[in-house]
């Protein structure tokens, strides 16, 4: 989705709107704001419900603090206004109280971003601004403080985040990234000690992301191509819908014929993705004017080396990812539903990504449909699109109730008799 030419008002609904439905405000709290070419600040407003704002609710506070709109501005205005006057090159404010942010938050604390890969980057360097009034000119200043320093995300003791950007879409990937990681560290700390990437990790990824595949003239798209592309689109929605991908993380590809394949771009909003948005990789070569994921080398290896995959997903999924920043197991072995979709589950290496995309193709025969990756995602194949989908949202449910049931008491797995059982009867070789 092209947002240049969106006016404020409706980008300013369209992130509330995600913010809200995906339980990172409440019906009061939170805010967002643009500051416009002209200097005007457009903010949501005060004290209307988060669940049925319009476009027309939204308020424009002139420089000369002139209000126009039928309500009045956020109560957090005045740290809105302090903060742009500290950062001329600030575009778009987010502040909101999501449950895992409050939660460092009120420990004082700050999420850690090195546990995968990307998220130190979307993130940048975090702040964290001393307690004050909500509301408050005290607030404001502590927080426009912070932001003069160069940082564009502050944690605010006892109350929740405030993220700064060049736009709204950035400034909510950033907000967005930094909840995740909040989620995921919390998790993690649930059934061991989170481990950390290391610069050594880093350089291993900055040296693997500058290889490019060579480019071709796309000139047909046929039927089934089409079709392929929309129900890729539509079920990424809905995987990010379901918190399986993020904004900025998760990919899917499916195969055309051969060994060419249909992959998410680089860099795109997950939650806007368009058919024509998809890249597609024919003889090793990109489609001209895109830019494929950086797993495109994996994907293509496994499209190669196991015939029997149609469909890969790379993803990030908080429950699962648990598993991959800390030294605990997953054992699939909970439900018949669960070992059946997803087998055993090997743990690989934080570099079988970068460094051996062969040699990690090679581990996916029909009996290993996924695997985790060391502090980097989860890998999952399948025969068709929705097979993959299914097995990553089995992953995820399995995770999440495995860590719930570590509350509960001892987690018992299903015994080798009855998976043997399972295996007969549903022929699972």
């Amino acid at each position: 989705m092209n947002q240049e030419f969106l006016h404020p008002t409706d980008l300013l609904l369209q992130f509330i709107n995600r913010i809200y439905n995906h339980g990172m405000t409440t019906t009061s709290g939170g805010n967002l704001s643009i500051r416009d070419e002209n200097g005007d600040i457009w903010i949501t407003p005060a004290g209307v419900d988060k669940g049925s704002l319009t476009r027309g609710d939204m308020v424009c506070v002139k420089e000369d603090g002139t209000v126009l709109g039928i309500h009045k501005p956020s109560s957090e205005f005045p740290f809105h206004r302090l903060i742009y006057q500290a950062r001329p090159d600030l575009k778009a404010i987010i502040h909101a109280h999501p449950p895992a942010l409050v939660s460092f938050s009120i420990v004082r604390r700050i999420p850690d971003t090195r546990l995968l890969p990307n998220e130190r980057q979307i993130c940048g360097e975090i702040g964290i601004a001393p307690y004050a009034l909500p509301g408050s000119e005290q607030l404001g200043e502590n927080i426009a403080a912070v932001f003069k320093s160069g940082i564009d995300t502050v944690m605010l003791e006892n109350h929740g985040v405030v993220v700064g950007a060049g736009d709204l879409p950035q400034a909510f990937n950033r907000f967005e990234t930094l909840d995740f990681c909040a989620r995921l560290e919390i998790e993690a700390r649930r059934i061991g000690n989170p481990v950390l990437l290391t610069d050594e990790d880093y350089d291993i990824v900055r040296n693997k992301s500058t290889r490019q595949l060579d480019t071709y003239i796309r000139d047909t798209c046929t039927s089934e191509e089409k079709e392929i592309r929309q129900d890729m689109c539509a079920l990424m929605r809905r995987a990010y819908k379901q918190g399986l991908f993020t904004s900025t993380q998760g990919t899917f590809s499916h195969r055309l014929f051969g060994h060419d394949f249909v992959i998410t771009p680089y860099g795109k909003d997950r939650n806007h993705l368009e058919p024509g948005d998809l890249v597609r990789i024919e003889n090793g070569k990109a489609e001209a004017g895109k830019q494929p994921s950086k797993s495109v080398f994996l994907h293509e290896a496994i499209y190669k080396m196991q015939p029997h995959v149609d469909s890969v997903i790379i993803a990030h999924p908080p429950n699962i990812m648990a598993f991959a920043v800390t030294d605990a197991v997953f054992d699939s072995r909970t439900i018949p539903e669960s070992y059946i979709l997803l087998r055993g589950m090997p743990k690989l290496p934080f570099n079988a990504v970068y460094n051996e995309p062969e040699r990690t193709a090679s581990l996916f025969r029909p009996d290993t449909p996924i695997a985790i990756v060391n502090n980097n995602c989860v890998i999952v194949a399948g025969q068709s699109l929705l097979n993959a989908f299914d097995r990553l949202e089995v992953a995820e449910y399995s995770a999440k109730s495995i860590l719930s049931a570590r509350t509960l008491g001892n987690v018992i797995h299903i015994d080798d008799d009855r998976i043997r059982e399972l295996e007969s009867a549903f022929n699972l070789d």
